[in-house]
């Protein structure tokens, strides 16, 4: 059974229809990478699916039950989790409590040690982030922002994690750094779904992949058959 299934899913802003017909399906411990250009509609499938957006048409389930009509909360605490694309911290808050505000929903269940635990695992996958954990999230470097927003969600331990162009405007090696850790995630077993321009370093990571097109699905394969497909060369690639 697919941990994630998007079916026939339009959506859009004010008016204005964005996705056309989306289908897609998340199997459990997978990593699936979504590419395509700016403007296509990826950040827009995202936040449907997190239930930031009411979709037009269609449905989203999510291990088994439909989640069409729920908030993001209720998605949230049923285990879904989106990295938004801009990281979007709390930069006046240090690193640590960013982190903790992930456990949130959870912090009455789990009790403090449980939630250091967390945080322990976090400072393990993410180092840096252990030497700066008092200091003002607004004030770390692009790379390390990212790596708070990714803890962040992680501190909630999801069944599905989603990212949304985690290496925009990060220098190619953190964003070198941040696919090797998703993918040490995924071996792991997490469940990601990552949205990226960056079609060459998401595609070389990910077992299935969609490319997106003006709010359509236009192929879908395995990572590295998509590599070397003649359209995402030329479209995605640089027409290497």
């Amino acid at each position: 059974m697919a941990l994630l299934e998007v079916d026939n899913l339009a959506s859009g802003y004010e008016g204005v229809q964005i996705l056309w017909g989306v289908n897609l399906k998340l199997e459990p411990g997978k990593l699936t990478t979504l590419v395509g250009s700016n403007g296509v509609g990826k950040t827009t499938l995202l936040k449907t699916v997190m239930g930031l957006m009411r979709p037009l048409e269609g449905s989203v389930s999510f291990q088994g039950r439909e989640v069409t009509n729920l908030p993001a909360y209720a998605r949230a605490k049923a285990g879904m989790v989106l990295v938004p694309e801009g990281r979007q911290l709390f930069t006046s808050l240090s690193v640590e409590d960013n982190l903790r505000l992930g456990a949130y929903l959870q912090f009455r269940r789990l009790g403090r040690k449980a939630v250091l635990q967390r945080l322990d695992r976090i400072y393990e996958l993410f180092p840096p982030l252990r030497d700066r954990k008092r200091q003002q999230a607004g004030t770390l470097s692009g790379g390390e922002q990212q790596m708070v927003s990714i803890g962040r969600a992680l501190m909630a331990e999801p069944r599905l994690l989603m990212l949304d162009e985690p290496s925009m405007g990060l220098a190619p090696l953190v964003v070198r750094e941040i696919m090797r850790t998703l993918g040490r995630l995924n071996r792991l077993g997490m469940t990601i779904l990552l949205v990226e321009q960056n079609a060459r370093s998401a595609l070389a990571i990910c077992e299935r992949a969609y490319v997106l097109e003006t709010g359509s699905i236009v192929l879908t394969g395995g990572g590295r058959q998509l590599l070397n497909d003649p359209r995402v060369i030329e479209n995605y690639l640089g027409g290497e």
